[in-house]
């Protein structure tokens, strides 16, 4: 079998061009898109990623800033800041770059972003308004994921889906946006019991649970979509996903690569809801 290898960088160019004529047209209308990053602490994968998302921001003609915030910043110094950006009319989309530190609590933090602010669609409001098929801003990651299954074709309508992971960014949303196009959906995770039995009659298995090389053939049928969504570092610098490669060259019918797959397209997502905010807050002047 012949095993398409979904070329994420490429369709991310390809998106990423579109976004920039809409915020070059809401700029002429003198609304720019404008988006705040907000990293607390000096963790290593945290500012690599920030950077991307400032650096992809000026690419696509959203003007962006990025707060830096020490280690020891209390809670409430967080607060005040999400409190000022909100009332920023200049400012559509905040980010707070996660993990945080453990004395500052996540959920509090991510409930303080505005609603129609939260770029990342992690607020609960937003969260409500997915799960009822009436999103605003769906979470960056599972809306590449489904972006890049529209654009390669891949039907959803009455195929069987097996996500491994539960967690509030990738797999709770990823569920809900796959059950929404009419797939029969199943979570797996750490206490799931043979998760190769629930895998094995997946057309479609998405990975996102961290675990370098969990997912290997003999655990995926012929003919399968395996998106992988893990980003591992080795101990030798290598970074690898949660699915063995190529292991699956030749058994499946498309499979993602690490990197080059789901990553410029979660960044992609970023910027398109960033200006989805922008749009809504023109229309609503």
């Amino acid at each position: 079998m012949d095993t398409r290898v979904i070329d994420g960088v490429a369709l991310a160019r390809r998106l990423r061009e579109a976004i920039r004529e809409r915020a070059a047209e809401l700029a002429k209308r003198g609304r720019t898109p404008g988006l705040v990053a907000i990293r607390v602490g000096d963790d290593p994968a945290s500012k690599v990623y920030v950077s991307t998302k400032m650096r992809v921001s000026v690419e696509v003609g959203i003007y962006s800033e990025h707060v830096e915030l020490g280690a020891d910043a209390t809670e409430e110094e967080l607060l005040r800041r999400i409190q000022a950006l909100n009332a920023e009319p200049r400012i559509h989309g905040i980010l707070v770059q996660l993990p945080l530190p453990k004395h500052i609590a996540t959920d509090r933090i991510l409930e303080a972003i505005a609603p129609e602010k939260d770029v990342d669609g992690f607020h609960p409001c937003n969260v409500g308004l997915l799960a009822t098929g009436q999103p605003r801003f769906v979470p960056c990651t599972p809306a590449g994921v489904m972006a890049m299954l529209e654009t390669e074709g891949i039907a959803l309508d009455g195929r069987e889906a097996v996500i491994i992971g539960r967690s509030n960014i990738v797999g709770k949303p990823m569920a809900l946006l796959l059950l929404q196009k009419g797939a029969t959906v199943t979570i797996c995770h750490s206490r799931t019991q043979d998760l190769s039995s629930h895998t094995r009659r997946a057309d479609i298995v998405v990975a996102a649970v961290g675990r370098p090389h969990l997912v290997g053939a003999g655990m995926v049928k012929p003919g399968a979509v395996v998106i992988d969504v893990g980003i591992n570092r080795l101990s030798d610098g290598r970074l690898v996903g949660d699915v063995a490669f190529q292991s699956m060259l030749g058994k499946v019918a498309c499979v993602t690569p690490v990197p080059g797959g789901v990553g410029p397209m979660t960044v992609t997502m970023l910027m398109a809801n960033t200006v989805r905010a922008a749009e809504l807050a023109s229309r609503a002047a």
